[in-house]
């Protein structure tokens, strides 16, 4: 099986979205009652942390390398 490389935003993503399928299917089985407003707010909080995640991730394994101009580097 071909290996993948870790993305840690989708790590984040994919746990967001597992804790609110489970939460609210435990909520239409009733055996929990799911806080609606708490619960409104897992979706757009996971999103964000996925988000500033993979903008951290991506800055750390492609450092930005100031763009110098080919130009001033030749001899005249």
């Amino acid at each position: 099986m071909k290996r993948h490389p870790f993305e840690p935003a989708r790590l984040i993503s994919g746990l967001t979205a597992l804790t609110l399928g489970t939460a609210y299917g435990l909520d239409a089985l009733g055996l929990w009652h799911a806080p609606g407003p708490r619960l409104f707010l897992v979706l757009p909080a996971g999103l964000l942390l996925s988000g500033i995640t993979a903008a951290v991730w991506t800055r750390t394994r492609h450092p930005h390398h100031p763009h110098t101009d080919s130009t001033s580097s030749k001899g005249s």
